[in-house]
């Protein structure tokens, strides 16, 4: 059976280059502190930015909702899985970002494949910021259309490709780069796209409930309309606590996407009880702007406290974000696991990123900051992260 696949031996490979993946099994809901295997860590790796994965009424909205409704939809939105849950946050979600409709994806990932798959056609032209979301990626390559890539974030190149193609054409980018933490130049990319005609493709996931004054998303942030940015994709999974995603925009453009987009019409709908529950994390981030007021207030504490960090003059980059992503590049594999599991022994979890997720040697702690961890918890972990980095340090200096 699959003889010409040695998968120990892949596995081995992986190993000896520092890129074996492994889960770790949490036994307690998602929030600050977590259990993993029965130790007790503060949480820097989650993408619950808000701290709504636990939010006791979207808890008792998916509860009420399952009461109700079942474990189950049972079957695809065409077929007889659309249930009012689904129709009421389809229509909060698109109030709230300022588009005349949403569509309600299971996944993000399913969402971004949705969208190239339908708009893309053979004899377009796609093009792509370099950094881009593997759903992004995967979607281009699900298309018939050509496509081609510009460096990061990159307008003078991006305006070259643009001015090159007569084709039909869509660029299409992430707000922020989950990765990076970085804020896409959607202002100038608008300008662009309208100025040689091309539509504009935004993966909002790491924007939508982290940027904007009210938390909507890039498209507050930048103070972007329908018209300026057409099609506008976010997650409910990550500062909505929940499960799932939407995309937004014209109702014209959405009703295209549930006669044409196979990862919408081909799979179950998600539970009702689960868009009950982002409904009600929905409507508690709305009633409840103190909590992106927290979160950023987190996000420039953890700044200034990086100063002290920084002053120790290690050999690493603290990347200039201003989202809830906080990147420290370490470079190569091996260092960056060493220092990891030493954060994991002094009581943190936070995410250690390779290749090829991220560029080689660029492997990094993508530290996530949330609304519910306090200034103190961020302390402690300046000061876990500067014992760490202080012992890798002697360590190869020995």
């Amino acid at each position: 059976m699959m003889k010409f696949l040695n998968f120990q031996q892949l596995l081995e490979q992986r190993a000896e280059s520092g890129l074996l993946r492994q889960r770790q099994t949490l036994t307690s809901p998602q929030q600050t502190i977590v259990s993993v295997d029965g130790k007790q860590l503060i949480n820097f790796a989650s993408n619950d930015y808000l701290g709504l994965a636990n939010q006791p009424q979207a808890v008792q909205a998916l509860t009420s909702a399952a009461d109700r409704y079942g474990v189950g939809a049972g079957a695809s939105h065409l077929v007889c899985g659309h249930q009012k849950p689904h129709q009421d946050l389809e229509e909060a979600l698109a109030s709230f970002v300022g588009r005349e409709a949403a569509i309600t994806f299971s996944s993000g990932y399913m969402a971004n494949l949705a969208i190239l798959q339908c708009l893309a056609k053979k004899g377009d032209l796609i093009i792509a910021d370099k950094l881009n979301h593997a759903s992004l990626i995967d979607g281009v390559r699900l298309s018939d259309a050509d496509s081609t890539r510009f460096p990061h974030c990159d307008l003078a190149i991006l305006e070259k490709r643009l001015k090159k193609s007569s084709q039909n054409k869509f660029v299409v980018t992430d707000s922020v780069f989950s990765m990076d933490g970085d804020i896409a130049p959607l202002t100038e990319m608008v300008a662009m796209c309208d100025k040689y005609d091309a539509i504009l493709i935004v993966d909002d996931a790491h924007g939508f409930g982290v940027i904007g004054e009210n938390g909507k998303g890039s498209a507050e942030h930048f103070g972007l309309n329908q018209k300026q940015l057409p099609v506008l994709m976010a997650t409910l999974g990550k500062a909505l606590g929940g499960f799932g995603a939407f995309v937004s925009g014209e109702k014209p453009f959405v009703d295209y996407l549930v006669q044409q987009a196979r990862s919408y019409i081909y799979t179950t709908a998600m539970p009702a009880s689960i868009a009950s529950a982002n409904l009600a994390n929905l409507n508690h981030l709305k009633q409840n702007p103190k909590i992106l007021a927290q979160l950023k207030s987190n996000i420039s504490y953890f700044r200034q406290q990086c100063e002290t960090f920084k002053s120790a003059g290690f050999p690493v980059t603290i990347l200039p974000s201003e989202t809830a992503i906080q990147p420290i590049i370490v470079g190569d594999n091996e260092s960056l696991l060493a220092i990891n599991h030493r954060i994991l022994e002094q009581g943190f979890l936070v995410g250690a990123i390779r290749p090829p997720t991220v560029p080689a040697n660029s492997a990094r702690l993508r530290i996530t900051l949330s609304a519910s961890h306090s200034h103190r918890q961020i302390d402690q972990l300046i000061q876990s992260l500067t014992n760490a980095f202080a012992l890798q340090q002697k360590e190869v200096n020995q």
